[in-house]
């Protein structure tokens, strides 16, 4: 049975540092050929670190000749050496323990560079491979009809001179490239409205005027409707698709087109 004195004494153990190799990255998509962070405490530069034990903030400084990171804790005369990132990495062999430890409380960690977190890659890549899968899975069972609305968001015209093993071929590859937006699209009923009204137009069913503004029937001159300003007038058919008078011209598209 625990006592209170048991209890009074008992200490929380400090995690023990894993002695491996490391790599680390410049955020922000920062690739320069060289970036050196600052290794020591200066008024420019101020490098300190709070100690929650000791209650105080302590000076940092990095020493190829010291075991502690901490100015407080070095003996002697101190070896300084510039940190460098090259091509925006810095790798740090296992046996480097002392600047791992001075990157882990550097006051630019989470602000201008990152320690690579293997594990949280790992997720990520098999994330990004299940989406990619269920991409691909979804494109290779998709219609044509779909998949060509999907591609003409992406290639615009041109998609309506392909064949059918073109447009199986270039979804699959779309698929792959760009799963997220792909099922997003996929997802989007206003893609395959938006299709259709501009197979009505080259199909000489329907028509848009010069001004882009309004879509008319191609046979009598009637208007259909008119884009709203500043929306696109494809975009705004589809819309106009789904209210009670839009289906009505919709059906009336689609028995024409058979």
């Amino acid at each position: 049975m625990e006592t209170k004195e048991n209890k009074q004494t008992k200490k929380t153990e400090t995690p023990k540092w894993e002695i491996k190799d490391r790599n680390y990255f410049l955020t922000g998509n920062r690739e320069p050929l060289t970036y050196t962070i600052p290794s020591k405490h200066t008024s420019r530069y101020p490098l300190v670190w709070f100690d929650e034990e000791k209650g105080y903030e302590r000076e940092l400084r990095y020493a190829t000749n010291q075991k502690s990171v901490f100015v407080d804790e070095q003996e002697g005369p101190c070896t300084l050496k510039h940190i460098v990132f090259e091509d925006g990495v810095l790798s740090v062999p296992r046996n480097k323990t002392s600047l791992q430890k001075f990157l882990d409380v550097h006051p630019m960690k989470g602000v201008i560079f990152e320690e690579v977190d293997e594990v949280a890659e790992a997720v990520d890549e098999l994330d990004y491979l299940e989406l990619e899968i269920e991409a691909m899975n979804s494109a290779y069972s998709m219609e044509v009809d779909q998949a060509e609305a999907i591609l003409r968001v992406e290639q615009g015209s041109s998609v309506s001179t392909m064949t059918s093993k073109q447009i199986k071929r270039d979804i699959l590859v779309f698929a792959k490239r760009n799963p997220a937006l792909f099922i997003e699209l996929a997802n989007d009923d206003n893609v395959m409205l938006r299709n259709f009204a501009i197979k009505a137009t080259e199909a000489n069913i329907i028509s848009l005027s010069g001004d882009q503004r309004t879509f008319i029937w191609v046979s009598n001159g009637k208007k259909l409707m008119t884009t709203p300003f500043d929306e696109s007038p494809y975009s705004a058919i589809a819309a106009w698709f789904k209210t009670d008078e839009g289906l009505q011209v919709y059906k009336s598209i689609e028995k024409k087109f058979k």
